[in-house]
């Protein structure tokens, strides 16, 4: 591919971020709501929601490479990408239209069920995120530009995955004459499930459009396309490449945190402040502060420190600011559940430490672009879909992992099934809160120190990046 060398329009920066409104909702759903609404509405056992949802990543896993290395190799009129891109569409909208409307059965049909959807949606969305993500190093070039054009992706899925969960929490998700609790409301799930389904396959159709002419342009203009991955073997060769290897072992324990505090939010916030349907919303509403102020710094601060060494930075921040309430809490020292300023302060902690994780979650992603560079200088190949499928894999295993674990832990403090607000013994609560504090701290504490092991400075890129400049004149 010839080198995309002038920067990239602010309009299709968005149109481009715009495709991450599918993957921001459907991660948003999974994490959120999928295991509460499978475990306290459905009435599946938690653990067993959770194994369904791991055993459809394994198989996801053997997936998205071969996805990815098919969109590498991919050559029509329209580029090796788009195709996949407006294709992916339709299967995105009708899965998850299935994943929310699972049959009256036995809890072991149920659970087949959960499993094959949960493997169909995953598949679905990876036709259009392994393709889509591979964009990015193809759009540009510039070392900062890429973190700039990612925060746009993840400024739109953030955004969409909130409006969603507040619109859900404020008009979906609400107590009426059948279900006294809001969050265990079956018919607005499934309201939820058709809008969304809708606006998936909207957004991705958009990004495709609002990308087709400078990708297809520039796939035109090359003189010899380059060479990619052919084998499993190659494949599997590739993921070896160790900046590669280092940044998703950084990105594993980093990620995971979020899994993890999404997939509990439900039980921390009704279960531990006993938040009700107002302060929900205004919960999700306000994560949208989060999503915006991690828009405005991780340009600013990762060009005074470097993408690893902020990325670190960014982890260490986002675990005190992220369980510091929970550890006040157990302290006694956080404000007692219905106190006037409770709300506020926990909104603070909450917004600060999100909008940390999320500067981590967009550089993680502008890193991927950089080894690209670096695989090619290398080995005179060029993988970004695999690149990608390793990417999009690893962000899929850690939000399965976070399921996994939240639903062991909601099964080994043994929170009763459909349980309102105040009805839990105090103890159970105060061991939800000592395991997930526990397991946020450690987890995040070696991320943070393994995105110091990264290799690819902003001095080194522009190396490679110059020597491709100079083999192309």
């Amino acid at each position: 591919m010839s080198i995309n060398s002038d920067p990239l329009p602010t309009r299709t920066k968005a149109l481009y971020g715009f495709g991450s409104v599918a993957y921001g909702i459907k991660d948003n759903g999974f994490a959120t709501f999928l295991l509460f609404y499978y475990n306290q509405v459905i009435g599946m056992r938690a653990d067993l929601v959770s194994l369904a949802i791991a055993l459809a990543l394994i198989i996801d896993a053997f997936i998205d490479p071969i996805i990815g290395q098919m969109t590498d190799r991919t050559r029509t009129k329209i580029g090796r990408r788009h195709p996949w891109l407006y294709i992916s569409a339709i299967p995105i909208c009708i899965t998850w239209l299935l994943l929310w409307h699972p049959p009256e059965a036995s809890e072991m049909v149920q659970f087949f069920y959960l499993l094959a959807l949960a493997i169909l949606v995953r598949l679905s969305l990876s036709l259009n995120e392994v393709p889509a993500l591979a964009l990015l190093p193809e759009l540009s070039t510039d070392y900062h530009d890429r973190t700039s054009i990612t925060r746009y992706r993840y400024l739109f899925g953030w955004a969409s995955g909130l409006l969603l969960m507040f619109f859900a929490y404020s008009y979906l998700l609400v107590p009426s004459d059948e279900y006294k609790d809001g969050l265990l409301n079956a018919d607005g799930y499934s309201t939820y499930a058709i809008i969304v389904a809708f606006v998936m396959a909207f957004a991705v159709l958009v990004a495709a459009r609002g990308t087709h002419k400078r990708i297809v342009t520039a796939y035109h203009a090359a003189g010899k396309l380059p060479e990619s991955s052919e084998s499993l073997k190659e494949i599997f060769g590739t993921f070896r490449f160790r900046p590669f290897m280092l940044l998703m072992f950084a990105g594993l324990f980093a990620y995971t945190n979020q899994g993890i505090i999404f997939a509990l939010s439900p039980y921390l916030l009704t279960h531990v402040w006993l938040f009700g349907q107002t302060e929900l919303a205004i919960y999700s509403a306000t994560l949208f502060i989060a999503a915006i102020l991690a828009f405005v710094i991780v340009n600013g601060i990762s060009q005074r420190f470097g993408k690893s060494r902020t990325a670190c930075y960014m982890v260490l921040a986002s675990i005190v600011l992220g369980t510091g309430p929970y550890w006040l809490y157990l302290a006694g020292l956080f404000p007692a559940v219905g106190s006037p300023i409770l709300l506020p302060i926990f909104l603070t902690f909450i917004i600060l430490g999100t909008a940390c994780g999320i500067c981590t979650l967009i550089l993680t992603m502008s890193m991927m672009a950089d080894v690209t560079d670096a695989y090619e200088h290398q080995y005179g190949k060029r993988s970004e879909g695999v690149f990608a499928s390793g990417v999009w894999l690893m962000q899929k295993s850690v939000g399965a992992l976070g399921l996994l674990m939240a639903g062991l832990i909601v099964a080994i403090v043994q929170l009763p099934e459909k349980a309102s607000p105040g009805s839990v013994e105090p103890e159970i609560v105060t061991n939800m809160v000592w395991i997930y504090a526990s397991l946020a701290v450690i987890i995040g504490s070696i991320g943070a120190w393994a995105y110091t092991l990264f290799p690819i400075s902003e001095q080194d890129h522009s190396d490679m990046v110059s020597n491709k400049k100079r083999a192309e004149a």
